[in-house]
């Protein structure tokens, strides 16, 4: 009689024990989704680098090095843009403006979003020797697609005159950014500008 109670209570408490690793397992795959909890938000956002900000940053260096692409990609606290080059990596401006306007022409550069970034690249896109372009996109007003992106909302050719290219990056907001150059691959090299999901 006794072991007839006791057997439904083992079956009970064995499935109770068995429901935990599968919470357990059903937790991380949330982590990453916009379903999950605003503390597993909160977790990340903790993690993600620091002391970045919203003031111009510039590096006065000009070289002949061509930009030959511009590309775009998404990371876990910011999103990122780069421009690849030919040769040295070249000086920059980088600031936020109210607009960005074409060089040479003026014309202003539409850009969706609550905010502008202006990225004055210290290289052209063309070769200074012949003339001829290193670099031309297929479509001015949208460099790369970033639909879906967390931080940008647009990226846009603003043109390359005297000797320096000017890209328009709409962002969501006046979130903070940073700047820098890596070389490679081989004799190239490469201008980052990263800015991120939140302050």
């Amino acid at each position: 009689m006794k072991l007839q109670h006791k057997i439904p209570k083992t079956i009970v408490a064995a499935l109770a024990v068995l429901a935990v690793p599968a919470a357990a397992f059903a937790a991380p795959a949330l982590s990453g989704s916009s379903t999950a909890p605003s503390s597993t938000t909160t977790a990340s956002t903790a993690s993600c680098p620091r002391g970045w900000g919203s003031l111009p940053e510039a590096n006065s260096r000009m070289v002949q090095s061509p930009v030959t692409n511009v590309r775009t990609g998404r990371h876990a606290c910011y999103d990122r843009l780069v421009v690849d080059l030919q040769g040295r990596a070249p000086g920059y401006d980088v600031r936020y403006v109210r607009n960005v306007y074409q060089d040479g022409s003026g014309f202003l550069v539409p850009l969706r979003g609550g905010a502008k970034l202006q990225i004055v690249v210290h290289a052209s896109s063309y070769n200074v020797d012949t003339g001829k372009a290193t670099y031309v996109p297929k479509n001015k007003k949208e460099l790369t697609n970033v639909a879906g992106y967390r931080t940008f909302r647009q990226v846009a050719f603003a043109g390359s005159f005297e000797g320096q290219t000017t890209i328009g990056l709409g962002v969501r907001a006046r979130l903070p950014f940073r700047v820098f150059t890596l070389a490679g691959p081989g004799s190239n090299s490469r201008l980052v500008i990263d800015v991120a999901h939140h302050w």
